[in-house]
């Protein structure tokens, strides 16, 4: 469980999840990376960042999801 001072900000594969990881850490921000549970979500991946972060952090996860739907 991650703590009330992070905030999901994207959900996906890892390979995706991955991808916006790396972007965010380019820029110096922070991430956590949960394997969601359940038979479901097999390979599915939550990622967080701080709440503090999450005014930088979201046109990053914006422009990853923008880039995939070429």
């Amino acid at each position: 469980m991650v703590d009330d001072n992070y905030v999901k900000i994207f959900s996906g594969t890892f390979i995706i999840v991955q991808l916006v990881l790396d972007r965010l850490e380019s820029v110096g921000i922070d991430a956590i990376v949960i394997e969601e549970s359940g038979s479901a979500s097999h390979g599915y991946q939550e990622l967080y960042v701080a709440k503090e972060e999450l005014d930088h952090a979201i046109p990053i996860v914006e422009s990853v999801k923008a880039e995939l739907e070429l």
